[in-house]
């Protein structure tokens, strides 16, 4: 199953520009808005209610303001949920956000979901080796592939690793940005659905690598649909195909994504699913990341009290 109706996302109190991460996060631009926590909290209750309004299920956890915590609106760097009952947890690049990793978000989805099992890899921070997640990660579920472009956060040997324990191959290859510096999450460089993959291939300069890429997408029997740079620049890479409660399968982007894309791959991308999205300017400006980061998939069985 590579869609899910059940999302978990972290309603942020003290949100902002994180310094810690920028050093490698080109898409995030430093600014002076004393509003920023304000208007992400907004721009955040908007798109949980675009969610719920198009029948996704969304276990909402409010964050702590201690630990500080600028980028805990993000926490599918931190955590994934799986089919079999496992969690996985992640080593973090910048100091601050491994503090995200707090029990009560945990507690949550225990009250709703089964965990069987704890896959934790955090300590690989303390060899300055990352794996960040479904950042760090596009995963083909139903055919067990990982999609991951190497950088800062995503270290070679913990995908391996990673990989093996879960029975996934790897496909590894670089990406660069405009400025011709590592894109720091494969997340933003491509979108895996059920039936078609949304890929920015100008982003990877290696020739080799893009036929590996056009090669096991073609042999996945899924369509790609590629964005150019400047639309990936637009986040119109970091978007997540899920579920409704009935059974619709949406495809979920920022408004900035979704004005970026072109009629024709819009149209192409309507008809295999609904398209939704919601304005998320301020969260995308000083946070460096999107809808699709915003979103932790939940892959657990329900428990049957509920």
């Amino acid at each position: 199953m590579s869609v899910t109706p059940y999302i978990l996302m972290i309603r942020p109190v003290l949100f902002g520009y994180n310094a810690q991460t920028a050093v490698n996060n080109e898409f995030q631009v430093a600014g002076h808005d004393g509003q920023a926590q304000q208007k992400a909290q907004e721009e955040f209750d908007g798109f949980v209610q675009v969610l719920h309004n198009s029948g996704v299920d969304v276990t909402v956890v409010n964050d702590t303001p201690e630990p500080h915590t600028p980028d805990s609106i993000f926490p599918n760097n931190w955590i994934s949920f799986h089919a079999d009952g496992t969690v996985c947890l992640y080593p973090m690049f910048a100091e601050n956000r491994r503090q995200e990793r707090k029990p009560h978000v945990i507690e949550k989805i225990q009250e709703r979901f089964i965990i069987e099992q704890t896959y934790d890899l955090t300590h690989y921070e303390r060899d300055n080796k990352f794996l960040e997640g479904t950042g760090s990660m596009v995963l083909d579920r139903d055919l067990k592939i990982a999609y991951a472009c190497l950088s800062p956060r995503t270290d070679r040997a913990v995908l391996e690793e990673w990989c093996r324990a879960l029975d996934f191959q790897p496909i590894v290859f670089d990406a660069v940005g405009s400025t011709g510096q590592p894109v720091y999450h494969t997340n933003v460089v491509m979108c895996v659905a059920d039936r078609y993959i949304v890929l920015c291939l100008d982003a990877v300069p290696n020739e080799a690598e893009k036929e590996l890429l056009r090669n096991t997408i073609d042999q996945s029997g899924k369509e790609l649909i590629t964005i150019t740079l400047e639309q990936m620049n637009k986040f119109a890479g970091n978007m997540l195909q899920v579920a409704t409660i009935p059974g619709e399968t949406l495809l979920v982007m920022s408004s900035q994504a979704y004005h970026a894309l072109a009629p024709e791959q819009l149209n192409r991308l309507r008809s295999y699913n609904r398209i939704i999205h919601a304005p998320l300017s301020t969260i995308e400006t000083n946070g460096g990341g999107s809808a699709r980061c915003m979103m932790a998939e939940v892959f657990l069985e329900r428990r049957i009290a509920e």
